[in-house]
């Protein structure tokens, strides 16, 4: 577990977009996005999508460094 929950966190916190809003904006309720972030759960392939969009509203440039986290530098893993 956690790529996409420690993406989340880090682009949270260095956007400072706060779990309420991203939850907001997403229509969903905030524990989703605790548990995504305390990497409880693992988001659905359709959440990740719905976190980047989400995100793209909020800030754009949080969205990019999303995607880059979760899938880009997600590769150093393997």
């Amino acid at each position: 577990m956690g790529r996409a929950g420690k993406a989340l966190k880090q682009v949270l916190a260095a956007y400072d977009i706060s779990q309420y809003q991203l939850a907001a904006t997403m229509e969903i309720d905030r524990s989703n996005i605790s548990r995504w972030v305390s990497e409880e759960r693992d988001p659905s392939a359709e959440a990740v999508f719905a976190i980047k969009k989400a995100l793209k509203v909020l800030n754009p440039d949080a969205a990019k460094e999303f995607v880059w986290l979760y899938l880009e530098n997600g590769e150093e893993d393997s």
